[in-house]
């Protein structure tokens, strides 16, 4: 900022993004359970990855901070200039992320920059007012508007914001019921308002889901199109989305509407399965497809409530295994398909131009890029 160093309260919710590998669909009170099922932390790579960018101004931004594994070993890996403002507990909790946010607001930063998913955004959002806030994504679901479209979009957000460059607009904070959600029902609630600095493409859109009785039509054309392709003795690996449960609906089977499930041979073999399932499904079959479908507004393919899909299943699947689906409608408003699987070789690999499903046998061709090269 003019007149002297930029002032960045700085964040992370260390069990962000935990659940989702292990298909728990969020994280929030299920750390521990998450832990016993093989989740890694992810949040810190995420965090480091914005980070990095950000040591090239280390000498244009001060840094507050919360103790320990809420920023300030990330900031010190980072060699960046801080002070912590919030001692936290060993094991943190949403407490802490608003004590912490209040510490902030008391040193005057000019933007709070969190690494986290959409209850981490409504702990901030909550305490904020007023203070733009940014979010580096690292949770399972990212439904609200103030999510940065990958770790490096974030960085150059915040380096535009301290220039100048940038105004602030009012932008959603939902979440979703997570006890709902993992019972297969979305069920989203508006919780706040918040100003985020905001520029198109690196902003990530607030979640939008389609429904019109012409949606239905092509769903159910996909669909019909999807049975006779998958008759070909190959493992199908489909993943969240109405559009996806639709094959499973027209194959007569009970999908996980907000999961990933296996089919093969038109028998489910596989219900809401983890990253580790998939794994060793990989072990057991030489012929394994994916199925995904984009999300609304937003058109990330890959990184966004499908982590089970990890950068090592889609290695090993084969980045030409992949099947896109989606209505005309849904994908003529997104400008591009995304991925962002935290591999930025392999999301790399899976940009340029990918054929996605619209009907049957009918499909369209869309630019496919890396969140992190926006």
């Amino acid at each position: 900022m003019a007149g002297g160093k930029g002032r960045i309260g700085f964040l992370i919710n260390p069990i962000a993004g935990m659940g989702g590998p292990v298909g728990l669909k969020g994280t929030d009170g299920l750390a521990e359970e998450a832990i016993a099922m093989g989740a890694r932390p992810r949040a810190m790579e995420r965090a480091r990855a914005c980070l990095d960018l950000l040591s090239k101004e280390r000498d244009a931004i001060l840094f507050f901070t919360a103790s320990g594994s809420m920023g300030e070993s990330c900031l010190e890996e980072c060699g960046l200039d801080y002070k912590v403002v919030y001692s936290a507990l060993p094991v943190t909790s949403s407490r802490d992320t608003i004590r912490t946010c209040q510490a902030f607001l008391d040193e005057g930063v000019d933007l709070i920059l969190f690494c986290g998913g959409d209850g981490t955004a409504r702990d901030v959002a909550g305490i904020a007012g007023s203070t733009p806030i940014l979010a580096i994504p690292a949770g399972v679901k990212m439904h609200s508007g103030v999510f940065a479209a990958s770790p490096q979009a974030a960085a150059d957000l915040v380096i535009r914001f301290l220039n100048g460059e940038l105004n602030l607009r009012d932008t959603e904070i939902v979440d979703v019921d997570e006890e709902l959600y993992r019972a297969g029902i979305l069920q989203t609630k508006l919780y706040a308002l918040a100003k985020t600095p905001y520029l198109p493409v690196l902003v990530a859109e607030r979640k939008r889901i389609y429904s019109s009785d012409q949606e239905d039509e092509f769903k159910d054309q996909i669909a019909l199109f999807a049975s006779e392709f998958m008759r070909d003795g190959s493992a199908y690996i489909i993943g969240a989305g109405t559009t996806t449960s639709r094959i499973a609906d027209i194959l007569g089977l009970e999908k996980t509407l907000l999961g990933v499930d296996v089919v093969k041979d038109g028998r489910l073999m596989i219900t809401d399965a983890s990253e580790q399932d998939l794994l060793e499904l990989l072990d057991r079959e030489t012929r394994v497809m994916i199925i995904i479908s984009p999300i609304g507004a937003q058109g990330f393919i890959l990184g966004r409530g499908n982590q089970q899909l990890s950068a090592e299943v889609i290695r090993r699947v084969g980045i030409d295994k992949l099947i896109i689906i989606s209505t005309p409608h849904k994908l003529a408003e997104i400008p591009y398909l995304l991925v962002d699987t935290g591999d930025e070789d392999l999301d790399e690999s899976l940009a340029g131009k990918r054929q996605v499903v619209t009907g049957y046998r009918i499909a369209q061709m869309k630019d496919t890029l890396a969140a992190s090269r926006l």
